[in-house]
Protein backbone atom coordinates (compact mmCIF):
# COMPACT_ATOMS: atom_id res chain seq x y z
CA UNK A 1 0.00 0.00 0.00
CA UNK A 2 2.91 2.20 0.74
CA UNK A 3 3.94 2.77 -3.00
CA UNK A 4 0.62 4.01 -3.82
CA UNK A 5 1.17 7.43 -2.07
CA UNK A 6 3.00 9.90 -4.44
CA UNK A 7 5.82 11.72 -2.97
CA UNK A 8 5.88 14.18 -5.50
CA UNK A 9 4.44 17.11 -3.12
CA UNK A 10 7.45 16.53 -1.31
CA UNK A 11 9.62 18.27 -3.17
CA UNK A 12 7.54 19.62 -6.46
CA UNK A 13 4.77 21.02 -3.90
CA UNK A 14 7.93 23.31 -1.85
CA UNK A 15 9.21 24.60 -4.63
CA UNK A 16 6.50 25.26 -6.54
CA UNK A 17 3.96 26.57 -4.24
CA UNK A 18 7.55 28.66 -2.62
CA UNK A 19 8.98 30.19 -5.92
CA UNK A 20 5.09 30.83 -7.10
CA UNK A 21 4.87 33.02 -3.73
CA UNK A 22 8.13 34.56 -4.02
CA UNK A 23 7.36 35.53 -7.91
CA UNK A 24 3.67 37.27 -6.68
CA UNK A 25 6.13 38.86 -3.57
CA UNK A 26 8.31 40.57 -5.58
CA UNK A 27 5.39 41.79 -8.12
CA UNK A 28 3.54 43.23 -5.35
CA UNK A 29 6.57 44.91 -4.17
CA UNK A 30 6.83 46.97 -7.63
CA UNK A 31 3.59 47.03 -8.80
CA UNK A 32 0.77 47.53 -5.87
CA UNK A 33 0.82 50.09 -3.01
CA UNK A 34 -1.85 51.11 -0.41
CA UNK A 35 -4.14 54.07 -0.76
CA UNK A 36 -4.65 56.23 2.34
CA UNK A 37 -8.16 56.55 3.32
CA UNK A 38 -9.53 57.54 6.34
CA UNK A 39 -11.30 54.05 9.05
CA UNK A 40 -14.36 55.85 7.98
CA UNK A 41 -17.91 53.89 7.88
CA UNK A 42 -17.71 52.87 4.65
CA UNK A 43 -14.18 51.49 4.96
CA UNK A 44 -15.92 48.84 7.80
CA UNK A 45 -19.27 47.93 5.77
CA UNK A 46 -16.41 47.05 2.95
CA UNK A 47 -14.66 44.94 5.56
CA UNK A 48 -17.73 43.07 6.74
CA UNK A 49 -18.81 42.21 3.33
CA UNK A 50 -15.12 40.54 2.72
CA UNK A 51 -15.13 39.11 6.18
CA UNK A 52 -18.46 37.24 4.74
CA UNK A 53 -17.24 35.99 1.16
CA UNK A 54 -14.03 34.93 3.09
CA UNK A 55 -15.76 32.90 4.93
CA UNK A 56 -17.47 31.78 2.27
CA UNK A 57 -14.72 31.14 0.21
CA UNK A 58 -12.65 29.33 2.52
CA UNK A 59 -15.46 27.05 4.61
CA UNK A 60 -18.55 27.21 2.72
CA UNK A 61 -16.77 25.69 -0.22
CA UNK A 62 -14.24 23.88 1.85
CA UNK A 63 -16.90 22.14 3.48
CA UNK A 64 -19.17 21.28 0.39
CA UNK A 65 -16.92 18.57 -0.44
CA UNK A 66 -16.28 17.32 2.75
CA UNK A 67 -19.37 14.71 3.01
CA UNK A 68 -16.26 12.08 1.43
CA UNK A 69 -15.57 10.15 4.02
CA UNK A 70 -11.69 10.04 3.99
CA UNK A 71 -11.59 13.88 2.42
CA UNK A 72 -12.57 16.34 5.01
CA UNK A 73 -8.67 17.81 5.30
CA UNK A 74 -7.78 17.68 2.35
CA UNK A 75 -11.23 19.79 0.94
CA UNK A 76 -11.22 22.79 3.33
CA UNK A 77 -7.29 23.18 3.42
CA UNK A 78 -7.34 23.00 -0.35
CA UNK A 79 -9.63 25.02 -0.62
CA UNK A 80 -7.85 27.41 1.66
CA UNK A 81 -5.15 27.09 -0.44
CA UNK A 82 -6.39 27.58 -3.97
CA UNK A 83 -8.17 31.06 -2.12
CA UNK A 84 -5.11 32.20 -0.79
CA UNK A 85 -3.24 32.07 -3.84
CA UNK A 86 -6.32 33.41 -6.14
CA UNK A 87 -6.78 36.40 -4.68
CA UNK A 88 -3.30 37.44 -4.82
CA UNK A 89 -2.95 36.42 -8.68
CA UNK A 90 -6.39 38.12 -8.98
CA UNK A 91 -5.05 41.53 -7.89
CA UNK A 92 -1.79 41.55 -9.46
CA UNK A 93 -3.83 40.38 -13.24
CA UNK A 94 -6.25 43.04 -12.93
CA UNK A 95 -3.52 45.69 -12.55
CA UNK A 96 -1.57 43.88 -15.43
CA UNK A 97 -4.93 43.91 -17.68
CA UNK A 98 -5.92 47.42 -17.11
CA UNK A 99 -2.96 49.15 -16.51
CA UNK A 100 -0.15 47.41 -17.88
CA UNK A 101 2.75 50.72 -18.29
CA UNK A 102 1.74 51.82 -14.05
CA UNK A 103 4.30 50.86 -11.38
CA UNK A 104 2.97 51.17 -7.45
CA UNK A 105 -0.97 51.41 -8.72
CA UNK A 106 -2.70 51.83 -5.30
CA UNK A 107 -5.43 49.24 -4.00
CA UNK A 108 -8.20 49.55 -1.56
CA UNK A 109 -10.10 46.84 0.32
CA UNK A 110 -12.44 46.45 -2.45
CA UNK A 111 -9.67 45.48 -4.61
CA UNK A 112 -9.84 42.46 -2.08
CA UNK A 113 -13.53 41.85 -2.48
CA UNK A 114 -13.63 41.80 -5.88
CA UNK A 115 -10.38 39.54 -6.08
CA UNK A 116 -12.43 36.82 -3.46
CA UNK A 117 -15.40 36.98 -5.39
CA UNK A 118 -13.58 36.18 -9.08
CA UNK A 119 -11.57 33.36 -6.99
CA UNK A 120 -15.19 31.72 -5.95
CA UNK A 121 -15.48 30.07 -9.80
CA UNK A 122 -12.00 28.46 -9.16
CA UNK A 123 -13.44 27.23 -6.09
CA UNK A 124 -16.74 25.95 -7.92
CA UNK A 125 -15.26 24.53 -10.39
CA UNK A 126 -12.51 22.77 -8.05
CA UNK A 127 -15.17 20.34 -7.66
CA UNK A 128 -14.90 18.55 -10.43
CA UNK A 129 -11.19 17.63 -9.37
CA UNK A 130 -10.94 17.84 -5.90
CA UNK A 131 -9.87 14.16 -4.76
CA UNK A 132 -8.27 13.51 -7.71
CA UNK A 133 -5.63 15.81 -7.94
CA UNK A 134 -2.53 17.15 -5.83
CA UNK A 135 -2.01 20.53 -4.69
CA UNK A 136 0.69 21.01 -7.45
CA UNK A 137 -2.11 20.59 -9.88
CA UNK A 138 -4.46 22.87 -8.16
CA UNK A 139 -1.75 25.36 -8.05
CA UNK A 140 -1.96 24.81 -11.73
CA UNK A 141 -5.39 25.24 -12.17
CA UNK A 142 -5.55 28.70 -9.92
CA UNK A 143 -3.65 30.27 -12.47
CA UNK A 144 -5.01 29.13 -15.15
CA UNK A 145 -8.63 29.78 -13.94
CA UNK A 146 -7.74 33.34 -12.45
CA UNK A 147 -6.30 34.37 -15.70
CA UNK A 148 -9.03 33.05 -18.04
CA UNK A 149 -11.61 34.70 -15.66
CA UNK A 150 -9.99 37.78 -15.60
CA UNK A 151 -9.73 37.99 -19.28
CA UNK A 152 -13.56 37.27 -19.52
CA UNK A 153 -14.56 40.13 -17.02
CA UNK A 154 -12.54 42.58 -18.83
CA UNK A 155 -13.85 41.65 -22.44
CA UNK A 156 -17.05 41.84 -21.03
CA UNK A 157 -16.59 45.14 -19.80
CA UNK A 158 -15.03 46.94 -22.87
CA UNK A 159 -16.84 45.07 -25.66
CA UNK A 160 -19.80 44.54 -24.58
CA UNK A 161 -19.88 46.96 -21.77
CA UNK A 162 -21.29 45.06 -18.95
CA UNK A 163 -19.54 46.73 -15.72
CA UNK A 164 -21.57 45.38 -13.31
CA UNK A 165 -19.86 42.33 -11.79
CA UNK A 166 -22.95 39.49 -13.12
CA UNK A 167 -23.04 36.83 -10.89
CA UNK A 168 -24.55 34.94 -14.00
CA UNK A 169 -21.47 35.02 -15.60
CA UNK A 170 -19.15 33.86 -13.07
CA UNK A 171 -21.50 31.15 -12.25
CA UNK A 172 -22.29 30.21 -16.08
CA UNK A 173 -18.63 30.40 -16.58
CA UNK A 174 -17.71 27.86 -13.61
CA UNK A 175 -20.26 25.55 -15.08
CA UNK A 176 -19.19 25.68 -18.63
CA UNK A 177 -15.16 25.32 -17.78
CA UNK A 178 -16.42 21.97 -15.76
CA UNK A 179 -18.31 20.46 -18.63
CA UNK A 180 -15.12 20.44 -20.44
CA UNK A 181 -12.41 19.08 -17.61
CA UNK A 182 -11.52 15.34 -19.21
CA UNK A 183 -12.14 13.03 -16.44
CA UNK A 184 -9.34 12.19 -14.29
CA UNK A 185 -10.72 8.89 -13.01
CA UNK A 186 -13.61 7.27 -11.15
CA UNK A 187 -15.32 8.98 -8.49
CA UNK A 188 -16.35 7.88 -4.99
CA UNK A 189 -19.37 8.32 -4.13
CA UNK A 190 -20.11 10.82 -0.55
CA UNK A 191 -21.32 9.35 1.86
CA UNK A 192 -24.98 10.24 2.13
CA UNK A 193 -25.80 10.14 5.62
CA UNK A 194 -23.39 13.27 6.44
CA UNK A 195 -24.76 16.76 6.41
CA UNK A 196 -22.41 19.17 4.90
CA UNK A 197 -21.41 22.78 7.25
CA UNK A 198 -20.49 23.88 3.69
CA UNK A 199 -24.09 23.94 2.34
CA UNK A 200 -24.77 25.96 5.81
CA UNK A 201 -22.26 28.25 5.55
CA UNK A 202 -23.04 28.88 2.19
CA UNK A 203 -26.92 29.55 2.89
CA UNK A 204 -26.24 31.83 5.57
CA UNK A 205 -23.68 33.82 3.87
CA UNK A 206 -25.24 34.12 0.52
CA UNK A 207 -27.28 37.37 0.68
CA UNK A 208 -23.94 38.63 0.94
CA UNK A 209 -22.38 37.69 -1.84
CA UNK A 210 -24.70 38.49 -4.04
CA UNK A 211 -25.34 41.79 -2.83
CA UNK A 212 -21.53 42.52 -2.72
CA UNK A 213 -20.67 44.82 -4.73
CA UNK A 214 -24.13 46.95 -5.20
CA UNK A 215 -23.38 50.23 -3.56
CA UNK A 216 -26.47 51.72 -3.89
CA UNK A 217 -28.79 51.46 -0.30
CA UNK A 218 -32.21 51.20 -1.89
CA UNK A 219 -30.65 48.29 -4.87
CA UNK A 220 -28.97 46.56 -1.96
CA UNK A 221 -31.63 46.50 0.38
CA UNK A 222 -33.37 44.75 -1.81
CA UNK A 223 -30.29 42.27 -3.04
CA UNK A 224 -30.36 40.96 0.58
CA UNK A 225 -34.18 40.92 0.93
CA UNK A 226 -34.93 38.72 -2.87
CA UNK A 227 -31.98 36.73 -1.84
CA UNK A 228 -33.32 35.28 1.37
CA UNK A 229 -36.66 34.64 0.29
CA UNK A 230 -35.71 32.41 -3.07
CA UNK A 231 -32.86 30.89 -0.58
CA UNK A 232 -36.21 30.32 1.95
CA UNK A 233 -38.38 28.92 -1.30
CA UNK A 234 -36.01 26.50 -2.85
CA UNK A 235 -35.50 25.41 0.50
CA UNK A 236 -38.74 24.23 1.33
CA UNK A 237 -39.07 23.45 -2.62
CA UNK A 238 -36.43 20.90 -2.18
CA UNK A 239 -37.31 19.19 0.69
CA UNK A 240 -40.57 18.73 -0.15
CA UNK A 241 -39.72 17.51 -3.84
CA UNK A 242 -37.29 15.61 -2.57
CA UNK A 243 -39.65 13.60 -0.18
CA UNK A 244 -42.24 13.60 -2.82
CA UNK A 245 -40.03 12.20 -5.68
CA UNK A 246 -38.85 8.72 -3.10
CA UNK A 247 -41.62 5.65 -3.31
CA UNK A 248 -41.80 5.68 0.53
CA UNK A 249 -41.23 9.28 0.52
CA UNK A 250 -37.84 9.22 2.15
CA UNK A 251 -35.87 12.64 1.83
CA UNK A 252 -32.98 12.44 -0.16
CA UNK A 253 -29.80 14.41 1.76
CA UNK A 254 -27.77 14.89 -1.66
CA UNK A 255 -30.93 16.81 -3.19
CA UNK A 256 -30.92 18.93 0.00
CA UNK A 257 -27.25 19.26 0.37
CA UNK A 258 -27.47 21.03 -2.87
CA UNK A 259 -30.97 22.23 -4.01
CA UNK A 260 -31.49 24.24 -0.81
CA UNK A 261 -28.54 26.65 -2.31
CA UNK A 262 -29.93 26.71 -5.86
CA UNK A 263 -32.77 29.71 -5.23
CA UNK A 264 -29.65 32.11 -4.40
CA UNK A 265 -28.06 31.08 -7.23
CA UNK A 266 -31.07 32.00 -9.20
CA UNK A 267 -31.49 35.54 -7.83
CA UNK A 268 -27.88 36.60 -7.95
CA UNK A 269 -27.78 38.45 -11.27
CA UNK A 270 -30.90 40.17 -10.71
CA UNK A 271 -31.62 40.49 -7.12
CA UNK A 272 -30.73 44.34 -7.13
CA UNK A 273 -33.46 44.71 -9.86
CA UNK A 274 -36.31 42.67 -8.47
CA UNK A 275 -38.86 44.90 -7.56
CA UNK A 276 -41.28 42.49 -5.52
CA UNK A 277 -40.71 39.59 -3.54
CA UNK A 278 -43.08 37.05 -5.25
CA UNK A 279 -40.65 37.27 -7.98
CA UNK A 280 -37.65 36.35 -6.42
CA UNK A 281 -40.35 33.22 -4.16
CA UNK A 282 -41.43 31.86 -8.14
CA UNK A 283 -37.65 31.89 -9.29
CA UNK A 284 -36.90 30.57 -5.48
CA UNK A 285 -39.44 27.81 -6.43
CA UNK A 286 -38.26 27.21 -10.29
CA UNK A 287 -34.62 26.91 -9.39
CA UNK A 288 -35.37 24.27 -6.71
CA UNK A 289 -37.45 22.22 -9.34
CA UNK A 290 -34.69 22.80 -11.57
CA UNK A 291 -32.15 21.43 -9.19
CA UNK A 292 -33.77 18.55 -8.17
CA UNK A 293 -34.66 17.47 -11.34
CA UNK A 294 -31.18 17.86 -12.49
CA UNK A 295 -30.02 15.92 -9.45
CA UNK A 296 -32.43 12.83 -10.19
CA UNK A 297 -32.06 12.98 -13.91
CA UNK A 298 -28.09 14.21 -14.90
CA UNK A 299 -26.85 10.89 -13.26
CA UNK A 300 -29.23 8.69 -15.24
CA UNK A 301 -28.99 10.71 -18.11
CA UNK A 302 -25.12 11.53 -18.72
CA UNK A 303 -23.18 9.16 -16.41
CA UNK A 304 -21.04 8.47 -18.62
CA UNK A 305 -19.77 11.68 -19.55
CA UNK A 306 -20.62 14.56 -16.66
CA UNK A 307 -21.43 13.48 -13.20
CA UNK A 308 -18.77 10.59 -13.38
CA UNK A 309 -16.23 13.92 -13.44
CA UNK A 310 -18.30 16.40 -11.04
CA UNK A 311 -19.59 14.68 -7.57
CA UNK A 312 -20.35 18.32 -5.97
CA UNK A 313 -23.44 18.92 -7.67
CA UNK A 314 -21.86 21.98 -9.85
CA UNK A 315 -24.37 21.48 -13.05
CA UNK A 316 -27.75 21.34 -11.14
CA UNK A 317 -26.69 23.31 -7.92
CA UNK A 318 -25.22 26.38 -10.33
CA UNK A 319 -25.07 25.53 -13.66
CA UNK A 320 -28.83 25.22 -14.41
CA UNK A 321 -30.02 27.43 -11.90
CA UNK A 322 -27.51 29.93 -12.87
CA UNK A 323 -28.57 29.94 -16.98
CA UNK A 324 -32.58 30.25 -15.64
CA UNK A 325 -30.49 33.85 -13.73
CA UNK A 326 -29.18 35.04 -16.66
CA UNK A 327 -32.76 35.09 -18.61
CA UNK A 328 -34.26 36.73 -15.36
CA UNK A 329 -31.88 39.42 -15.46
CA UNK A 330 -32.07 39.85 -19.17
CA UNK A 331 -35.62 39.92 -19.39
CA UNK A 332 -35.94 42.27 -16.55
CA UNK A 333 -33.34 44.76 -17.55
CA UNK A 334 -35.02 44.84 -21.07
CA UNK A 335 -38.26 45.57 -19.41
CA UNK A 336 -36.85 48.40 -18.33
CA UNK A 337 -35.39 50.20 -21.60
CA UNK A 338 -37.15 51.96 -24.05
CA UNK A 339 -37.21 50.18 -27.77
CA UNK A 340 -34.38 51.59 -29.20
CA UNK A 341 -32.05 50.95 -26.12
CA UNK A 342 -33.95 47.12 -25.77
CA UNK A 343 -32.47 45.30 -28.73
CA UNK A 344 -28.89 46.92 -27.89
CA UNK A 345 -29.04 45.53 -24.18
CA UNK A 346 -30.33 42.44 -25.57
CA UNK A 347 -28.02 41.45 -27.89
CA UNK A 348 -24.68 42.98 -25.06
CA UNK A 349 -26.29 41.07 -22.30
CA UNK A 350 -26.67 37.82 -24.66
CA UNK A 351 -23.14 38.40 -25.72
CA UNK A 352 -21.40 38.68 -22.44
CA UNK A 353 -22.99 35.17 -21.05
CA UNK A 354 -21.72 33.70 -24.55
CA UNK A 355 -18.70 35.09 -24.30
CA UNK A 356 -18.37 33.95 -20.60
CA UNK A 357 -19.77 30.27 -21.75
CA UNK A 358 -17.26 29.82 -24.82
CA UNK A 359 -14.43 31.38 -21.95
CA UNK A 360 -15.11 28.95 -19.81
CA UNK A 361 -15.07 25.88 -22.29
CA UNK A 362 -12.11 26.93 -24.31
CA UNK A 363 -10.69 27.07 -20.58
CA UNK A 364 -11.58 23.89 -18.85
CA UNK A 365 -10.23 22.04 -21.83
CA UNK A 366 -6.63 23.92 -21.26
CA UNK A 367 -7.23 23.09 -17.46
CA UNK A 368 -8.04 19.04 -18.06
CA UNK A 369 -5.00 18.89 -20.40
CA UNK A 370 -2.44 20.21 -18.28
CA UNK A 371 -3.96 18.43 -15.28
CA UNK A 372 -3.92 15.27 -16.99
CA UNK A 373 0.21 15.68 -18.00
CA UNK A 374 2.08 12.76 -15.66
CA UNK A 375 4.86 15.25 -14.78
CA UNK A 376 2.46 16.39 -11.96
CA UNK A 377 2.29 12.64 -10.69
CA UNK A 378 -1.06 12.57 -9.81
CA UNK A 379 -2.21 10.62 -6.92
CA UNK A 380 -2.91 6.75 -8.06
CA UNK A 381 -6.53 5.96 -8.40
CA UNK A 382 -6.65 3.77 -5.81
CA UNK A 383 -6.32 6.88 -2.87
CA UNK A 384 -8.82 9.19 -4.78
CA UNK A 385 -10.18 10.74 -2.04
CA UNK A 386 -7.75 9.67 0.77
CA UNK A 387 -6.14 12.29 3.33
CA UNK A 388 -3.24 9.88 3.84
CA UNK A 389 -2.14 10.74 0.70
CA UNK A 390 -1.08 14.37 1.28
CA UNK A 391 -1.33 14.39 5.21
CA UNK A 392 0.61 13.04 8.31
CA UNK A 393 -2.83 10.81 10.00
CA UNK A 394 -1.80 9.88 13.94
CA UNK A 395 -4.55 8.45 14.46
CA UNK A 396 -6.96 6.55 11.64
CA UNK A 397 -10.86 7.34 12.65
CA UNK A 398 -12.09 5.27 9.94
Amino acid sequence: MGSKYPQSVRFCLPLWALALQATFTLLFTFFISYDTPSVDQKFMETYQVLQDLTLMAALGFGFLSSTFRRHGWSSVAFSLFMLALGVQGTILLDHVLRQPFHWNVAINLSSVRVATLSTMPVLISAGAVLGKVNLVQLAVMVLVEVTAFGTTRLVDKLIFHVNFFKKYILLCWAWWHTLLIPALGNVVLANDSLWSPGTLFLWIFWPSFNSALVDVPSEKKKAVFNTYYALAVSTVTATSVSALSHPQGRINMVHIHNAVLAGGVAVGASCHLISSPWIAMVLGLMAGLISIGGAKCLPVCLKQTLTSQVPSGVHYTFGFPGLLGAATYILLTATQNIYPMLISQIFSDTGALSFAMAMGMISGLVTGLLLNVKIWKAPHAAKYFDDQTFWEVRFLSY
